[in-house]
């Protein structure tokens, strides 16, 4: 890792006074291949090593956490170190809101934010330009890869410094267990666990805009300096569900992650993270969400019952 600049670090220790390093980093050069066996594991194990009185997920690693006490509600394979595609973004978003950047300075896509790797689509064209603060937001509502990228891109010192700097920032916030090689989320080598997860919900929780971005449900942005608009919907549905008070959103997916989930929402009276990570089917991790919902408003009505 290079040098970091001492104001990039005075920036991340801005709300990181209570971070602890909890270790050293994982060994992870086997978990992070395509589609490794250690995740082909993990689901064929994924029912014996759930709690027995917890609910019954698909997804291969899990976590529930009172996020006042924080106490672990639920966990499943949840010091695994896993890829984790988009949920990387979540830092994405604290670096550059870290950096004080301006947010309405215009930024155009270059042909360097293009996907090269897994040759994702986008409907930001090379040469369209928006200011940095609808790039944020496509980033974290609709997980918008070039949107990222050019975030990264236009930071002090480039991509490069960008991703030096989301590790120093994991570290701070005693993400012990995770790694990050580029700001998107497509290549599997950004990984994590679900409790370093949780611990990376929690501290975007204290941005104001991630906060927002992340459960806009839909959003229409307007292309400066022409009469275009483009609409763009939230990647996770819950955020616009009646049923769902969620505080913080994001999803991921890439094919060596599955499909992942992690949010701040308040369930049965408590404030929860909720980590899912590498579920099979487009629609497993909302199932698996809803699945914890249901468990923990039954439990309280049984605490309050016997109560």
């Amino acid at each position: 890792m290079g040098r970091v600049p001492a104001w990039v670090l005075a920036m991340l220790m801005i709300g990181a006074a209570q971070a602890q390093d909890h270790g050293a980093l994982q060994e992870k050069a086997s978990r992070t291949s395509a589609k490794t066996p250690v995740n082909l594991v993990l689901r064929t194990a994924a029912s014996s090593r759930a709690d027995v009185d917890g609910p019954q997920l698909k997804s291969a690693a899990a976590l529930v956490l009172d996020s006042e006490s924080g106490a672990e509600l639920y966990a499943k394979n949840s010091t695994e170190v896993m890829p984790i595609a988009s949920i990387t973004k979540l830092m994405t978003a604290m670096v550059v809101l870290d950096a004080r950047l301006p947010l309405d300075e215009l930024i155009a896509i270059d042909a360097a934010d293009v996907d090269t790797l897994k040759h994702s689509g986008s409907r930001l064209r090379v040469g369209t330009v928006l200011p940095r603060r609808e790039l944020l937001r496509l980033a974290l509502m609709a997980s918008e890869n070039r949107a990222a990228a050019a975030l990264a891109r236009t930071y002090p010192g480039g991509t490069r410094a960008f991703v030096r700097t989301m590790n120093v920032k994991a570290k701070l916030i005693g993400m012990a267990h995770t790694e990050f090689v580029e700001p998107t989320g497509l290549d599997s080598r950004n990984v994590s666990t679900a409790r370093d997860l949780a611990k990376l919900v929690e501290a975007a929780a204290g941005y104001d805009l991630i906060r927002q971005f992340t459960t806009t449900p839909q959003a229409r942005i307007k292309i400066p300096g022409t009469q275009r608009t483009m609409a763009f919907s939230n990647s996770n549905r819950l955020v616009a569900h009646k049923d769902w008070e969620i505080d913080v959103s994001k999803t991921g997916f890439i094919r060596e992650a599955g499909r992942c989930l992690v949010m701040q929402a308040r369930v049965a009276g408590r404030r929860v993270i909720i980590v899912l990570l590498d579920s099979w089917g487009k629609l497993t991790r909302i199932g698996d969400a809803n699945r914890i919902k249901r468990w923990m408003e039954s439990s309280s009505r049984a605490l309050a019952v016997s109560g």
